[in-house]
């Protein structure tokens, strides 16, 4: 896959947790232009506007729908979302290494599952919205 990409993704995540409204906001900064639309999970039209997110699937792992309308959900939606990346679409390539699936897998749901733990440790100031 080529390191750029047609049209905005959109990057739905839990807008309640630290790490995560920080994450979007490093991704912002360091996105290619309208590569990412960030998408609260807890708006009230996610039902309508994309159906094939539930809430409770977005609470667990960030969701990517791209533009042909697919959805990436959280480890699998780290490659893509490196992809847009200005500086950093390089790294993505770690994921085309032998076995980099199953850390990927077990790192990322070991964050996503402690991430408020994380989110006291890293943003102690900032509590959930």
């Amino acid at each position: 896959m080529s390191g750029k990409k047609a049209g905005t993704a959109i990057l739905i995540y839990d807008a309640q947790c630290p790490v995560c409204r920080n994450a979007v906001r490093w991704i912002r900064d360091n996105a290619r232009k309208d590569a990412f639309e960030p998408y609260p999970c807890q708006s009230e039209d996610l039902p309508e506007r994309f159906p094939g997110v539930k809430r409770a699937v977005c609470m667990q792992a960030m969701q990517l729908v791209l533009p042909d309308g697919s959805i990436l959900s959280g480890e699998q939606a780290l490659p893509e979302v490196l992809r847009r990346l200005r500086r950093y679409h390089h790294l993505a390539r770690f994921f085309d290494l032998p076995g980099s699936e199953s850390v990927s897998r077990a790192f990322y749901r070991w964050f996503a599952e402690n991430r408020y733990h994380i989110a006291r440790v890293f943003f102690p100031g900032e509590k959930k919205e």
